[in-house]
């Protein structure tokens, strides 16, 4: 019996890998980003409520009302038009699922997307089951901004759509006023569709405020916008994700959700509305939370003789790693990132993991730094060993 060939396009997550070989090697884990900290105490208590409240059995498919209606709330402000709960918001199994059903609802077979690279490893394998063709456009290191020429020339009669990810994984790019004016005047042009993954939108830094591109007005009927629960809350195990969607699109999408998963998790979406009556004061901390541990781990990778991009947004950075006066700097990225995981003690990701084209990312690695403070110092002193 042979699988289906379009599951020979693409391989097992490497990021999955990178955190069973940390496992397994005793290394502390900055290549899968979940944090090392528990999520605020009051949703806690609101799952552990729900659960012995009886909330243990299906929900509406699309989501339960209270948290609908919350979301409604939240991206009327957010994108400026009149979301309806009933209509627009559906809640699904984390913005992985989100994707999976945005592009099934509107990728034909045959059918291209543009992807920017470096990308979440999940984008092209979602294209490839829908049947779709994504076509990889790069952010130029070490600066990673949007080149606009660059992506029309990569615009062909069959291209359905562009995908969108701010702030990026794996960059810390937020892309600015200017970027996001671009993609806009592209999708315009072209006709496209516009999908937009923004599971860091509240992991900003240094005054940055986040713009969903789908409040921008000429755009509004013709983006998709895809959120989560797991990054903000610190609870990424949940699988809490949410789309808001046109009605154009919206009950296919929600059909699509319906046979995937049937629904997310019920009691974790009763607490998931609890999390989103959390006071602001919740996000300021987690704001000068997250402005530490950045500056923390830019620390140790600066004196450990690491290149590493600042991160404008989410929990990440790239680190160029040639620069080290050690042996092991002059291999490729996937040798080098199993050798600090299993010899140093230390998990990153190899960047070539977030292409698909040819010669990029060969010289970097992606660390995750959403830990606590006391892990990134141990990280640090086992980095430093190195130059030992």
């Amino acid at each position: 019996m042979q699988p289906a060939q379009r599951t020979h396009a693409f391989g097992e997550s490497t990021i999955r890998e990178m955190t069973r070989l940390a496992i397994q090697h005793n290394a502390i884990n900055l290549s899968q980003g979940f944090p090392d900290f528990d999520p605020p105490a009051e949703i806690m208590d609101a799952a552990v409520a729900a659960i012995r409240s009886g909330a243990n059995q299906y929900a509406i498919t699309w989501g339960v009302p209270a948290l609908r209606n919350k979301l409604a709330e939240h991206y009327r402000s957010t994108l400026g038009w009149d979301v309806d709960p009933d209509v627009h918001v559906t809640v699904v199994c984390g913005v992985t699922e989100g994707i999976a059903a945005a592009f099934t609802a509107v990728l034909e077979p045959g059918d291209e997307i543009i992807v920017l690279e470096p990308a979440h490893e999940n984008f092209y394998p979602t294209a490839i089951m829908t049947g779709a063709k994504p076509v990889a456009v790069p952010l130029q290191a070490p600066a990673y901004r949007f080149d606009p020429e660059r992506v029309e020339a990569a615009i062909t009669p069959r291209t359905r759509a562009f995908l969108l990810n701010t702030p990026h994984n794996p960059t810390g790019r937020v892309f600015d006023e200017g970027e996001v004016q671009a993609v806009i005047d592209l999708v315009l042009k072209h006709n496209l569709i516009l999908i937009t993954d923004e599971i860091y939108d509240r992991i900003l830094y240094d005054g940055r405020v986040h713009k969903s591109p789908g409040g921008y007005e000429a755009v509004r009927d013709r983006t998709i916008t895809i959120g989560g629960f797991g990054k903000t809350f610190a609870v990424t195990g949940w699988r809490l994700g949410h789309i808001i969607a046109p009605a154009s699109v919206a009950q296919a999408v929600r059909k699509i959700h319906d046979y995937m998963t049937i629904c997310a998790p019920t009691p974790m979406q009763h607490a998931a509305a609890a999390a989103l009556n959390l006071p602001n004061s919740y996000y300021e901390q987690m704001t000068l939370d997250y402005h530490r541990r950045r500056d923390l781990m830019l620390g140790v990778l600066e004196e450990v003789g690491f290149q590493a991009s600042l991160p404008e947004g989410a929990y990440y950075t790239m680190a160029d790693y040639t620069g080290l006066d050690i042996p092991q700097a002059q291999w490729d990225s996937s040798r080098f990132a199993r050798w600090l995981t299993t010899d140093v003690g230390v998990a990153a990701v190899p960047g070539t993991s977030f292409y698909t084209l040819d010669g990029y990312g060969v010289d970097s690695v992606r660390f995750a730094f959403p830990k606590k403070l006391e892990t990134l110092r141990m990280a640090g002193e086992r980095l430093a060993g190195m130059k030992k």
